[in-house]
């Protein structure tokens, strides 16, 4: 048995006057589901949200994590729909809290309900067979779409249109689903979860990204704004302007949390380079590995929402044990 948690999303929106509007009922998207391929399944439908991702908030996020919590105790599995403008987050911040063999799988479109050709209800049929099969299980949150399943963490939104929405550059689908059935090909690394259970929201984390000819200006105002740690999305490697290196070097010294991305979309972060990424790396900033920025500053969020003391060795071990790290 598998519970379908609605969130809304592209996938339950129809056209209107003013453009895209979430209306379809979960009901709806299972209805349309089933009739892409057999499922032997029975699944009990949720509404929990309506609205494109893009609206959502940590603290609702946190909330549909406490529903999917619940949903699990009684299922076998739980399947949910939503928007893909910020499905990566809520899938990883859904994976920091997962203690479970139970599948979570995600999934949405990039068509409308009410499209000629959507796309939606053969991701949802493939989700659902996802999360019924034994294969699933140990497999944590994944996210189900264009017939690939990928893990949670790693993952990004790669097309902003194209059906092939999301990609994990550096781990790959680890299953796929179609006509044939489900097939899996690995299994993901899964840490142990860190993300308080009964948190309703989590410490100010700001991404700063570095471009040509960066001043301290963005890292000067987050700090001021009160962010509790900060996320840099780094040139290349983990690269950052002799000014932001400057700024973050003191800050570091002053034990505000800085942890290191790389604005490419692929590959994992080093510090590398004097008078930028090895001086961060020097003056005790985290190394991301393959996160993206925004995974990144849900995981040290996470990490601070348990306290400052040893935040680096937390999100140090955390990334290890994701594979994300050697």
């Amino acid at each position: 048995m598998i519970t379908l948690l609605a969130t809304g999303g592209t996938i339950a929106a129809r056209r209107g006057a003013r453009g895209l509007t979430v209306g379809a009922a979960g009901a709806e998207l299972l209805e349309r589901a089933r009739t892409v391929w057999p499922l032997e399944v029975d699944v009990v439908v949720r509404d929990v949200e309506g609205v494109d991702s893009s609206a959502l908030t940590v603290p609702r996020v946190l909330s549909l994590a406490r529903s999917v919590r619940e949903a699990l105790a009684s299922s076998d599995g739980v399947v949910v729909t939503h928007g893909t403008d910020t499905m990566e987050e809520t899938a990883f911040l859904l994976a920091l809290g997962h203690d479970t063999e139970r599948p979570v799988t995600l999934t949405g479109s990039q068509r409308p309900f009410d499209d000629a050709a959507p796309d939606g209800p053969r991701n949802l049929a493939a989700a659902l067979a996802w999360a019924a099969s034994p294969t699933s299980r140990g497999t944590g949150v994944t996210i189900a779409f264009a017939d690939a399943v990928l893990p949670a963490i790693g993952t990004h939104k790669a097309k902003s249109l194209g059906l092939e929405a999301f990609a994990a550059p550096t781990r790959g689908p680890i299953g796929h689903v179609d006509e044939t059935g489900v097939r899996r090909h690995a299994r993901p690394e899964l840490p142990a979860p860190i993300l308080p259970p009964d948190a309703v929201d989590l410490p100010r984390v700001t991404v700063v990204p570095q471009y040509l000819g960066a001043d301290a200006a963005a890292v000067e105002a987050a700090v001021r704004d009160g962010a509790e740690g900060l996320v840099v999305a780094g040139f290349g490697a983990g690269n950052t302007t002799p000014p932001v290196t400057a700024a973050l070097v003191e800050l570091l010294g002053a034990g505000l949390p800085v942890v290191v991305t790389s604005r490419t979309g692929s590959g994992a972060v080093a510090g590398l380079y004097a008078g930028g990424g090895a001086d961060l790396a020097a003056a005790g900033a985290v190394m991301a590995g393959d996160l993206s920025h925004w995974q990144a500053r849900l995981l040290l969020a996470a990490v601070l929402a348990r306290g400052r003391e040893g935040w680096a060795t937390r999100v140090r071990a955390w990334l290890g044990a994701a594979g994300a790290t050697p």
